[in-house]
């Protein structure tokens, strides 16, 4: 994305967006292909707070109107409108999932996640959850699928709280969710309780 123009999204494609956010729900993204008009000084920091031009967007409806419209292409991330697509800059996920409530036990156990913007998802097939360890630190990074191929980061006190749910399979500590069970970490590496 480096190397292209600034642009702003006009005022029309925008509003057109809200309509489509506030009559059916998500936009059909997934449906347009506008063409790729430059990237923006946009960003959605690791926490999960979007800047524009340097400045958090203070208005949680804006950020939600913002998230409603974005895609994922391999590792960039735009905006996209029927009439336009712009590049913007994501420093880790889109998302930040902020909670999830558990229902059931064992291989029927779901975890049901909520994000920063509102956003419910439900781990398991079609929302998996993923564990990226730090190649130096060995630490994991969780992220759970949200929607169209974004993802949430999970929070710090929301991995804990996965943890303490965890269970040994197969070879493996991890969480069941909606009949997938989803590795954390090998058995073998966890210290032995003694």
């Amino acid at each position: 994305m480096s190397g292209q123009k600034t642009v702003t999204p006009s005022a029309t494609s925008l509003a057109e967006a809200v309509k489509a956010t506030k009559s059916r729900g998500l936009p059909p993204v997934e449906q347009w292909n506008p063409p790729f008009c430059g990237d923006i000084d946009m960003e959605i920091q690791r926490d999960g707070t979007w800047f524009y031009e340097g400045t958090p967007i203070g208005r949680p409806g804006m950020v939600k109107l913002f998230a409603s419209i974005l895609i994922r292409e391999d590792e960039n991330y735009f905006l996209v409108t029927p009439v336009e697509k712009v590049g913007i800059r994501v420093q880790d996920a889109p998302f930040v999932a902020v909670d999830f409530e558990t229902s059931g036990a064992g291989t029927t156990q779901r975890l049901t996640f909520t994000t920063n913007l509102d956003d419910v998802t439900v781990a398991g097939p079609d929302a998996p959850l993923r564990f990226v360890r730090d190649a130096n630190t060995g630490e994991p990074s969780p992220y759970v699928s949200v929607r169209r191929n974004l993802e949430a980061l999970i929070d710090r006190k929301s991995f804990y709280r996965l943890v303490d749910i965890g269970v040994h399979y197969d070879g493996w500590f991890g969480v069941w969710s909606d009949g997938e069970f989803f590795r954390i970490i090998p058995s073998v590496e966890l210290p032995q309780e003694g």
